[in-house]
């Protein structure tokens, strides 16, 4: 494993205490939507923005409780695949600049490095930086989100795997840090395996928490436990930093 994909794993897996916040309320209410046929409260705090809540648990369309776990690994599938999309459209751009502009890729680490310790300022809440970018991409996702009400309710597998890959353009601080590693990669390939295990980086924290084990919930949002994660994020871009800069100049 290239030490790029390693650190894609490990932004994922370090920031899934952010997922929490992010992917969190949806993977729950894609659960109690299965376990409880009754609605929702309108007002749930889960970053859904204008996608209809109360739909999703739908007495008449809810999916057997047997199916809870089949229909969140799918929904994952569909949020992790449209990060591979993602990463192999910003690789293949970083390609394009490498080849006709003549930006060194060693140069697009760098910026990459830079937006890792900006990540990990982000995650320890000590500099809010990433919110400006994050608000870049809400016209996109303003233009796509919509588009959930062809899979509300979530009542069978194409349907979660649609949310999810509906859900993996949502704008994200933490997505956006591990992009720049894909369009350092220079390739629509490695940028795509890149977004692939930083996906399954988010993974332990989601399942867990559809799978209704809250200690490792509280776990990841402790704020001591929170903070360190941040520190060793900040760490390891000074540490990446230092060794583009060294391969740049």
């Amino acid at each position: 494993m290239s030490l790029d994909i390693f650190s894609a794993f490990i932004i994922g897996l370090l920031g899934s205490g952010h997922c929490l916040a992010m992917c969190g309320g949806i993977t729950t209410m894609l659960t109690s939507a299965i376990d409880k046929p009754a609605n929702l409260p309108k007002n749930n705090n889960n970053s859904l923005g204008e996608i209809p809540v109360k739909d999703i648990s739908s007495p008449q369309r809810c999916a057997p409780q047997t199916s809870r776990l089949n229909l969140v690994l799918f929904y994952h599938l569909g949020r992790i695949g449209s990060y591979c999309l993602i990463g192999a459209i910003v690789g293949f751009t970083g390609s394009i600049a490498a080849r006709n502009i003549g930006l060194p890729l060693t140069g697009l680490r760098l910026v990459a490095a830079i937006f890792l310790i900006l990540l990990g300022l982000y995650i320890g809440q000590w500099l809010l930086w990433l919110n400006k970018i994050e608000a870049l991409g809400k016209g996109l996702w303003a233009y796509l989100s919509p588009l959930a009400k062809h899979v509300i309710p979530v009542d069978n597998r194409r349907k979660a795997l649609g949310l999810g890959g509906l859900w993996g353009w949502l704008p994200c601080g933490l997505v956006y840090s591990t992009l720049t590693w894909a369009l350092a990669s220079g390739s629509s390939l490695t940028g795509a395996t890149i977004m692939l295990f930083f996906g399954l980086g988010t993974l332990p924290a989601l399942i867990t928490l559809s799978l209704g084990i809250s200690s490792i919930k509280k776990l990841l949002v402790n704020q001591v436990f929170r903070k360190a994660m941040a520190i060793s994020l900040i760490g390891y871009g000074i540490y990446t930093f230092i060794v583009a800069y060294q391969q740049t100049f």
